[in-house]
């Protein structure tokens, strides 16, 4: 029954460039070019719980006892004391909006809610040591990934000339370690995206969210159409910037402040050159200005780009945070905070007077 509906899905006049059929670019012995086997596109899932159970591994034995010599520690923050009520409050909704209503209901003041808010708040954020183990395995990740990229994209003809992405398209061989670049990198943007629900929650969980389903579309799609040569450019460009990102906040839960001021001056020269110059006025130009005189067009050509183009507004949302974070460094004299901080708001005692005096005055 649902064989139509694969079928319609699937249709090659939406997927391939004109006059092109599935069974063109399906892989088989007695064909010269060696073509991407579509069904290698579910090889990432199994090896995405492979990388989190690596991940999980290399955090008790390596990460972890590494941050201790550091000096990190792996402090926790004193529990709030146990009020049905207050929790059911906290779990509607984590921002305390109406202190007063709610001491009103219970019997308490207005400190007494605002100091058990705070405490149940700093319950949910992980210790600096958590947040260190997780940056520290990205920043491993990406930089083993970039150096295996450009290790295996060295001799690539395309990485030198990005109009070979498209010349003699879509009859493209893959070689096996561009194979591996590609299943690698999706198994680990899958990893991702199923850990960032119990990861550390920053600011930015959506945006993320959407990079991932993004990166993880882009991935797939262009290895089942065989656009894999376009597909390692746009790795290997992120993962070159991803390196710092990670080392900066690495550096800064490790209180190596010297260290961490200088990968952020690194960070802020390699992410503007790669992902607001490179990224749309080499890469994106290419497959949105030059694509089209080498190559007939497809409807999926299409989605890929608007994909590549979502990525784009999302490496500008990022950029005004770092410019954001850079102008409070210059001010301050040393980088502040994190370059995407954690989602909970914390309440300072100037926030809690401002409440304060609010429920005075509506008491008035």
């Amino acid at each position: 029954m649902l064989q139509p509906l694969v079928d319609a899905f699937w249709n090659a006049d939406v997927w391939l460039p004109p006059n092109t059929t599935w069974e063109d670019i399906a892989p088989g012995p007695h064909k010269v070019v060696v073509y991407a086997d579509h069904r290698h596109v579910f090889f990432p899932i199994p090896l995405a719980f492979v990388f989190i159970c690596l991940r999980f591994v290399l955090q008790r034995l390596v990460y972890a006892p590494f941050g201790k010599s550091l000096g990190i520690k792996d402090t926790r923050p004193r529990k709030a004391p146990s009020n049905p009520k207050l929790e059911a409050a906290y779990r509607a909704s984590p921002k305390l909006k109406q202190p007063c209503g709610l001491a009103k209901q219970l019997d308490m003041t207005e400190r007494q809610v605002e100091r058990w808010w705070r405490l149940r708040r700093s319950q949910d954020k992980p210790s600096t040591l958590i947040k260190f183990c997780e940056n520290v395995w990205k920043f491993t990740f990406h930089t083993g990934n970039f150096l295996f990229g450009l290790y295996i994209l060295w001799d690539k003809e395309w990485l030198w000339n990005i109009d070979h992405c498209y010349i003699g398209y879509p009859h493209q061989g893959v070689t096996n370690d561009v194979w591996w670049y590609y299943m690698v990198s999706a198994a680990f943007y899958w990893s991702l995206t199923i850990s960032q629900f119990w990861d550390v929650r920053r600011k930015d969980f959506w945006q993320m969210f959407v990079h991932h389903i993004a990166t993880v579309s882009l991935i797939s799609f262009s290895w089942v159409c065989n656009l894999h040569r376009i597909g390692t450019l746009v790795l290997l460009l992120h993962d070159c910037g991803d390196v710092f990102v990670e080392a900066v906040k690495a550096a800064k839960y490790a209180n190596y402040q010297r260290t961490c001021d200088a990968l952020f001056l690194c960070l802020i020269v390699v992410w503007i050159g790669t992902r607001i110059f490179m990224f749309p006025f080499y890469l994106l130009w290419s497959t949105t200005i030059r694509a089209p005189m080498l190559l007939p067009m497809f409807p999926a050509y299409y989605f890929f780009n608007s994909l590549l183009c979502l990525l784009l507004c999302l490496h500008v949302v990022w950029t005004f945070l770092i410019l954001q974070i850079a102008y409070k460094t210059i001010q301050a004299g040393m980088m502040e905070g994190d370059i995407r901080s954690s989602s909970e708001i914390s309440d300072s005692p100037e926030n809690s007077n401002h409440n304060a005096s609010n429920c005075t005055n509506n008491k008035k």
